[in-house]
């Protein structure tokens, strides 16, 4: 994984070379092996390199291809390039490199746009067309990779990391007040290509684009995920062969695609644990996995070691455990904050962040079980929702999982701040789930999590916190032909057994019964989750701090009612909301 950036101009003049540089120093912590910068004409590119692939400088970027006349700036992994590159030698393609960089472009010259399609991986990227003359970008089906960009009439300039964009003082910084509609309604999520700066957007998962030099731009889906059951003739014991067969293929791929070992972040959920099963009952051996732990607060345990253990115990992994003491954890959620290339309102961030912090002394690479609880129905909330007796597909969403009604975000953000499209985020959510195609309403909430809010809350969370210490995090549940398989499957299959049955079903031969059957648990940060003591304290300066009062977001009543009970105003998936506003206005001083 890596950083990129970029500027194309429209107005005739050269790129801003020294601005280029400085955002790809300013994200260079995603990519702190190497870097480089191409520049010529109205357009310039920068890459910082995390070297996985092909260690070698014949991978490094940008990467030009003389005869295609092609430049290349990629962030991610092409973990099917060694299929693809076979195809492309016997069409007559020659390769310098032995990476996937090189791949990618030999993609384009042979398939054009429709290499897309070819593509199983985690990616974004920009590839310059000089025959062409246009740029040609694109970002992963499942969106694990990032892709920012502020376009003008003059310029148009992209990166990884959002507030290195915030380098170039011309752009506005003013909120969208969608945005924020949606941050505070879906638990952080703001959909593509909102973002909760006005004057910076991102681009969509699965869409590609096309930019000219004239300024004109086109936007284009190329995949949508089809939640119709596209097998009705298997049983439920067939589909649990598939989703094995599928599953397997999409954890040996991510973990044999490189030139540097890979390991594994090993929690002690079923998730995590199914990965590291299915590695070693594959033949990998010596395989490094990880787990951190936290203070105890008012008897909630602080770790899944208990679990985690049992699981590199039956596997013979090379396990190793961090603690973190509660102060630490405080003293260094602002820094955690820092990395966050939008706010995220989960206490989950800190603990990929620290846990990356350590396990990127000795690795580069790792595999993580996120993306499982959306794609096979882990949450408590799907059981609700399925359950609902309500005829509309919205009623029986938002109850069960809006932070808060719009009613009451009139209440909490001032006037000034709020959208002129009403109440936006239920509009948006309609939308989708009255026009997704599913045999079941439960396999729509499923799609819509998928391909749309998962990519802006664990997703991001994961790339984010890894990234931020150099650290790649690989994440086979969300394979695009796993995704597939399992949307239109019927949602028994799934609800089963809690949520996760099937694979449940899988983990029953190969993991302690205990991994199994025990609670849905989640990343335990119990000092992050009572509001009392330093946190408190960090919160009330935040909120009272002269920065906000100036900002004017929240309305004063609603602040002083929530700070008299910062413990009791929970939303409907138990998140706090004073967190959440603290984190927002927290992300603002630090990055505006």
């Amino acid at each position: 994984m890596c950083a990129i950036s970029g500027e194309i101009r429209f107005d005739g003049n050269k790129p801003n070379i020294g601005l280029v540089k400085k955002i790809n120093q300013f994200q260079s912590f995603r990519g702190p092996d190497d870097n480089g910068v191409y520049c010529k004409n109205n357009l310039s590119f920068a890459h910082s390199r995390l070297s996985i692939i092909d260690l070698s400088d014949k991978s490094q970027q940008p990467m030009i291809d003389k005869i295609g006349q092609c430049v290349l700036v990629f962030n991610g992994a092409i973990y099917n390039f060694k299929i693809l590159k076979k195809e492309l030698e016997k069409a007559g393609f020659r390769f310098k490199s032995t990476g996937d960089t090189e791949v990618i472009i030999k993609s384009y010259l042979y398939w054009g746009e429709d290499c897309l399609q070819k593509f199983n991986g985690a990616f974004s990227f920009a590839l310059y067309d000089l025959k062409k003359k246009i740029v040609f970008c694109a970002r992963d089906r499942m969106g694990i990779k990032p892709f920012y960009y502020h376009k003008n009439s003059d310029y148009f300039r992209f990166a990884s990391f959002l507030p290195a964009l915030l380098l170039d003082k011309k752009i506005k910084t003013d909120m969208n007040p969608d945005a924020l509609h949606f941050h505070f309604t879906l638990h952080g999520s703001v959909p593509a290509p909102h973002t909760i700066i006005k004057g910076i957007k991102k681009l969509a998962p699965a869409s590609k684009m096309i930019i000219k030099f004239d300024g004109s731009t086109q936007i284009t889906k190329y995949w949508e995920l089809d939640s119709t059951n596209q097998h009705k003739n298997l049983s439920e014991e067939e589909y649990q062969q598939k989703i094995t067969e599928t599953l397997i293929s999409a954890v040996k791929l991510r973990q044999q695609i490189s030139d540097v070992p890979v390991a594994v972040l090993l929690s002690g959920g079923l998730d995590s644990s199914l990965i590291v099963a299915l590695l070693v009952k594959n033949g990998i051996t010596n395989l490094q996995t990880y787990s951190i732990g936290f203070d105890s607060v008012k008897g909630e345990i602080g770790d899944e070691f208990y679990y985690s253990k049992q699981v590199a115990d039956m596997y013979g992994t090379d396990f190793k455990t961090f603690n973190v003491d509660n102060n630490q954890l405080l003293q260094r959620l602002p820094e955690v904050i820092t990395k966050m290339a939008e706010p995220m309102s989960s206490a989950d961030n800190s603990a990929f962040y620290l846990l990356s912090e350590q396990v990127a002394k000795n690795q580069k690479v790792v595999l993580s079980g996120q993306g499982a609880d959306e794609v096979f129905g882990g949450y408590f909330w799907y059981q609700k929702m399925a359950q609902a007796k309500n005829s509309d597909n919205l009623q029986k969403f938002a109850p069960f999982y809006f932070d808060r009604n719009h009613q009451e975000y009139k209440t909490m953000i001032t006037y000034k701040y709020q959208s002129n499209n009403g109440d936006i985020s239920s509009k948006f959510i309609k939308n989708r789930l009255d026009n997704i195609r599913a045999d079941e309403y439960i396999n729509k909430v499923f799609n819509l999590d998928t391909t749309t809010l998962i990519v802006d809350d664990p997703v991001k969370r994961v790339d984010n916190m890894t990234m931020a210490w150099g650290l790649e995090a690989r994440v086979p549940f969300l394979d695009h032909r796993l995704v597939e398989l399992a949307a239109g499957m019927p949602s028994s299959y799934k609800l089963s057994q809690n949520g996760k049955g099937i694979l449940k079903n899988i983990a029953k031969n190969i993991l302690p019964k205990e991994v199994i059957t025990r609670p849905k648990g989640y990343f335990p940060v119990p000092a992050l989750k009572s509001i009392d003591g330093k946190l408190l304290e960090f919160m009330q300066d935040t909120i009272n701090s002269k920065s906000c009062l100036e900002r004017g977001l929240y309305k004063k009543n609603y602040l002083q009612n929530i700070l008299k009970k910062p413990n009791e105003n929970l939303t409907n998936i138990n998140g706090n909301k004073l967190y959440q506003l603290t984190l927002l206005e927290s992300w603002l001083q630090i990055h505006l």
